[in-house]
């Protein structure tokens, strides 16, 4: 799976996510982009997925509109230790996971 990790999670976060092809958002160059912006460059460079920790997604944007999967870590810090512990969960729904579609992992 192609993972795009936004701007506010942490670079770190990679060699938990293994066995999948992992982006961020800096290595794109698309720092400071708005959320629709973003998902529509995500869609355009195939992404399957964005990551992120940023809440406020799911009130600013329509996700059914992209054809992306957005999760969202349930994550009071964007620190390395507080954001692994949310992996196992991850990984174990991500099969599940729908595009167009926004999950909340706590």
């Amino acid at each position: 799976m192609k993972i795009l990790l936004d701007e506010c999670v942490t670079k770190k976060l990679k060699p938990y996510l293994a066995g999948h092809e992992i982006l961020t958002v800096t290595q794109k160059g698309w720092n400071g982009l708005k959320n629709g912006k973003l998902l529509e460059k995500a869609v355009v460079e195939n992404f399957d997925l964005l990551l992120t920790i940023d809440k406020n997604i799911l009130y600013q944007q329509k996700v059914e509109e992209y054809n992306i999967i957005v999760a969202v870590l349930n994550s009071p810090s964007s620190s390395i230790k507080t954001l692994q512990k949310f992996i196992p969960h991850f990984n174990e729904l991500l099969p599940s996971f729908e595009r167009r579609k926004l999950y909340i992992i706590s």
